[in-house]
Formats: C-alpha cells, sequence, structure tokens
C-alpha cells in the first residue's frame, strides 16, 4: 500500500525518506515508479513523496506508487491517458488462504496406497 503527495518542484523523488535511487536498486523499479510522470510529460514538474509499507519489492513497493490518484486529483484531464496505459486499475490478485489438512493452500498430504 502506497500514500503519495505531490507538490510543485524540480523532479525529485523520495520513498520512505530515501531517494529514488537509494530505496530501489533495480532501474526497472525506479523506471515503472517514473512511468506515469514520464507519459503525462510532467517528470520534472513535482516534487513526490511516497510512503510504501507491506507487501514484496515488485508488489506494493514498485507497483502501487504507480497507481496513485495524486495526478488525476491534480488535474483530471490526464485520466485518459493514465487509464489507456494501464496505471489507474490495481491488480486484485490476493495470496489464497492456507485451508485445514492441507500443507499449503492447495498442496494436500502425499497420498500413501499401503
Amino acid at each position: 500500500m502506497a500514500r503519495v503527495f505531490i507538490k510543485a518542484g524540480k523532479g525529485q523523488i523520495t520513498v520512505n525518506e530515501k531517494p529514488l535511487d537509494e530505496y530501489f536498486s533495480r532501474e526497472t523499479g525506479r523506471m515503472i515508479v517514473r512511468q506515469p510522470l514520464e507519459l503525462t510529460n510532467h517528470a520534472q514538474t513535482f516534487d513526490i513523496k511516497v510512503n510504501v509499507f507491506g507487501g514484496g519489492e515488485s508488489g506494493s513497493r514498485r507497483r502501487s506508487p504507480r497507481h496513485h490518484r495524486a495526478l488525476i486529483e491534480y488535474d483530471p484531464t490526464l485520466k485518459p491517458a493514465l487509464s489507456k496505459a494501464g496505471l489507474v486499475t490495481r491488480d486484485a490478485r490476493e495470496v489464497e488462504r492456507k485451508k485445514v489438512g492441507f500443507h499449503k493452500a492447495r498442496r494436500r498430504k502425499q497420498y500413501s496406497k499401503r
């Protein structure tokens, strides 16, 4: 889950009080966070502060800041471009719960014929 705050600035992005380049070690993570800004030509317009918690590196930490509604609240005319690129829709998949008598969610105990 992520909370995103934007304000007019020079394009600095901080995630959990760290610069974007320090928080994400891989370039793909940085690219995914910058994607909506580059799509709407606002990469150097805003300073962005992101608070992220929960999930793993690729799930909530990389993808959730990208879905933020802050740009849409700033300028509602950006929504069609962001939705066409698939940046507004959240991935609703969740981990399936473990069932009673199973090892994991679907992994049953080993069958023994004798």
